[in-house]
């Protein structure tokens, strides 16, 4: 319920380039409509159209053209209407961007494709398991999936009690890679959305949401700096029985090497 509540109140000026891939092609016409009399959407609607791009192919096309729109409705795009600059209307053919390969794959998009589909896009890689991906690809699958792999031979692999029934048993999908005799098993699974920490300021008030986050700011503004800091030399009252020799013998020679150097310029 809280996710439909999310997107019904999502709106040209709040989508991102993450949750625009949470909308399909008839929330696109909606949302251009949901804006058409907002000033600050006109005014960038370029930003707004570069991150619809960024989930969407959009082709503009004749409205008039019955076949133009047969065209592309037969290749899975939705055609409809939206009002540009100055009022102008533009016919959009809007089809949302595929995911088949690994790299299709994005920071945006990784957490909007379930472990089956992910482990889906894998095996479309040439069949070379979880090595034959390239670092970046492996950090943008990281960054929303645990995975984990190993390679055993095939009579191995499904042992019972094995490693296998037991990711299986704790809900992740597998993709197994034929290796000659081996096979190597990818186990994918989608990691929860991780919170966000929240910052309280007690000086101006509490936020009654973060009561178990609380942020301490060190005070360095007016923190003296190490330059500034005086070092009080010991006056005569600080002077005592105990510190007077220590006092005394500070920056003095050592009498035997006095009298050494002495000698040696009586000898020259």
């Amino acid at each position: 319920m809280e996710q439909n509540t999310e997107k019904k109140a999502l709106t040209l000026k709040t989508l991102t380039k993450s949750s625009v891939w949470d909308i399909q092609e008839n929330d696109i016409f909606r949302l251009c409509e949901g804006a058409e009399k907002d000033a600050e959407v006109k005014d960038n609607l370029r930003h707004y159209t570069d991150i619809i791009r960024s989930a969407f192919m959009i082709e503009e096309i004749d409205g008039d053209s019955k076949l133009m729109k047969q065209k592309y409705e037969k290749q899975g795009y939705q055609v409809g209407t939206v009002k540009l600059d100055e009022g102008q209307k533009v016919t959009w053919a809007v089809k949302k961007r595929p995911i088949t390969r690994v790299t299709d794959l994005t920071y945006e998009n990784v957490r909007h494709i379930t472990a089956a589909k992910l482990v889906e896009v894998i095996d479309r890689n040439f069949g070379g398991g979880w090595d034959s991906l390239s670092q970046s690809i492996k950090d943008i699958i990281e960054s929303g999936f645990d995975i984990s792999t190993t390679t055993l031979p095939k009579d191995r692999l499904h042992k019972k009690g094995g490693l296998y029934e037991k990711k299986v048993a704790d809900g992740y999908d597998v993709l197994e890679v034929p290796k000659g005799t081996w096979v190597e098993a990818i186990f994918a699974k989608a990691k929860p959305e991780a919170e966000k920490p929240r910052m309280k300021f007690n000086s101006y008030g509490d936020d009654e949401e973060n009561e178990d986050e609380e942020v301490e700011i060190e005070d360095n503004y007016n923190k003296p700096d190490e330059d500034d800091i005086e070092i009080e030399e010991p006056g005569d009252d600080d002077i005592t029985e105990d510190n007077y020799s220590t006092m005394m013998d500070l920056g003095s020679a050592d009498p035997d090497e006095e009298a050494e150097g002495l000698t040696d310029y009586v000898d020259e």
